[in-house]
């Protein structure tokens, strides 16, 4: 696979785990979201689909998108493969609730 497919496949990946962990949420609320491990779960590997994604993506490619903040998207998902026991549940939740949304903003314009 070409490096630009790679790309274009990654950022799907990205876009697809973002719509699935939106949609996770939807009509959620923050308590509902502490007291539901089953939900913190599947939000935690959507966030790590979504680093993994990031971290395959091409270092040239993430090197013309500065915009994003590719290294912080990359670290979370280590964390949550590798540092679980620092999980914290709230701050998983101010990510779904402030940084997914502008994630979501900035990649819109490079999907083909």
């Amino acid at each position: 696979m070409s490096a630009l497919n790679r790309d274009l496949a990654s950022l799907w990946d990205m876009n697809r785990a973002i719509t699935d962990l939106q949609s996770f949420l939807e009509n959620v609320t923050y308590e509902n979201y502490q007291n539901n491990l089953l939900l913190h779960r599947g939000i935690e590997r959507e966030l790590e689909i979504l680093g993994e994604a990031a971290r395959r993506l091409s270092s040239q490619f993430r090197d013309q998108h500065p915009e994003i903040d590719w290294k912080k998207i990359i670290g979370l998902r280590n964390i949550i493969a590798h540092q679980y026991e620092d999980i914290r549940i709230e701050r998983i939740w101010e990510i779904t609730q402030n940084d997914i949304p502008l994630l979501k903003a900035k990649l819109q314009p490079l999907l083909p």
